[in-house]
């Protein structure tokens, strides 16, 4: 009986080490793609996500300015229109 017991407690052990090493070649795998990953991105020309949003930020700010401006064009042609209107007709 306790010879079967000691084949029992070496099976586990055994078995714990294994899960730990492919536990371990997992992690390795990983960190391996993670390289091979940065390798090959790193050579493009992506924009990290700040320079992304600040662009964004800019272009918004650029249309809300252009759609002021042409609101401020449309007062001053419709003031210009309303003015000469009169002055064509005397």
């Amino acid at each position: 009986m306790q010879s079967e017991n000691r084949f029992f407690d070496d099976f586990a052990k055994m078995m714990n080490g294994l899960a730990g090493t492919v536990a371990g070649a997992g992690r390795e795998a990983e960190a391996q793609m993670r390289e091979k990953a940065k390798g090959l991105f790193g050579g493009m020309d992506f924009v990290s996500r700040e320079e992304f949003d600040a662009v964004k930020a800019m272009a918004a700010a650029a249309r809300d300015e252009a759609d002021a401006l042409k609101a401020r064009i449309d007062a001053i042609e419709a003031r210009l229109n309303g003015a000469a209107t009169p002055a064509e007709g005397a």
